[in-house]
């Protein structure tokens, strides 16, 4: 039955409930994920600082890779993050509509890979230079 006529199927928003749990945890998975990236740049950044202070003589990197390398991360980080809550946002609303019609998600798993294959790439290169 459908909420429209006035009745409510338990199985519908049993599956509802399981759903908005799926959503959930999928948000969770990603602020592990996007937590885990501003970590990973910030220590980075935090090491490269305090490398140049161990050792000011030393042959200063013109572009300042090791910086610019965990900027990468940390922005990577925010930006997934956003996407995330807005991917979840918008699924919570399908959800809440109760004739919920399956549309592909923002493929931002895929999109977060391709960009930490970039940054590795430049992280490759910087460290050969």
């Amino acid at each position: 039955m459908s909420a429209k006529s006035g009745k409510v199927s338990i199985a519908n928003e049993l599956a509802r409930d399981r759903n908005r749990a799926a959503a959930d945890r999928t948000l969770m998975a990603w602020i592990r994920t996007a937590l885990s990236l501003i970590a990973f740049g910030f220590s980075i950044g935090k090491l490269a600082d305090y490398l140049k202070r161990a050792n000011p003589n030393r042959v200063l990197d013109p572009i300042d890779s090791a910086q610019i390398f965990g900027e990468a991360f940390i922005v990577l980080g925010i930006a997934s993050l956003i996407v995330a809550v807005i991917q979840n946002r918008r699924l919570l609303k399908r959800i809440e509509q109760g004739e919920y019609d399956y549309r592909a998600p923002f493929p931002l798993t895929l999109v977060t890979a391709i960009l930490l294959l970039v940054i590795g790439f430049f992280g490759f290169v910087a460290v050969l230079l």
